[in-house]
């Protein structure tokens, strides 16, 4: 973990992304204990130049699996994160964990290109994160109080 902030806000952080990866198994493809970077701005924007082509930062970045090991990996930027539950109104903990469960849709082949595979994406995160106790991120009003 190379930002110190993410086991500050997020309590008992590997038992969380743990129950994540428990709650999503049966949406995924097969079984995936991916690696995760948890950061900063910083390194997720430059990871989003050079894989993206994108010179900003973002919330969370997937990599699929390169074939020789390992099952992708997911990178998250703690003050992406953090804006983004505080304008929403959300506990932090519960946006780490959309967002975790979000990056692990992504590695089993979801999307949201198109407004129909966005719904599905939305529905998928929304049942999972209801099995960890995670108020629904995409209800009317923004998941205020989630």
């Amino acid at each position: 973990m190379a930002d110190r902030r993410w086991r500050a806000s997020v309590p008992n952080l590997e038992a969380l992304v743990a129950r994540c990866l428990e709650a999503s198994w049966p949406w995924l493809d097969r079984d995936r204990i991916p690696a995760f970077l948890l950061t900063g701005d910083h390194a997720i924007k430059a990871l989003n130049a050079t894989f993206r082509d994108k010179n900003k930062p973002t919330n969370v970045l997937t990599f699929e699996e390169n074939g020789a090991f390992g099952d992708g990996d997911i990178a998250l930027a703690y003050e992406t994160v953090h804006r983004e539950a505080r304008a929403s109104g959300k506990k932090f903990p519960h946006h780490f964990a959309h967002l975790v469960v979000h990056g692990l849709l992504h590695l089993a082949g979801h999307d949201h290109h198109r407004p129909d595979e966005a719904r599905l994406m939305e529905m998928t995160e929304s049942r999972i994160l209801a099995r960890l106790g995670v108020p629904n991120p995409w209800r009317l009003g923004g998941g205020r109080g989630a």
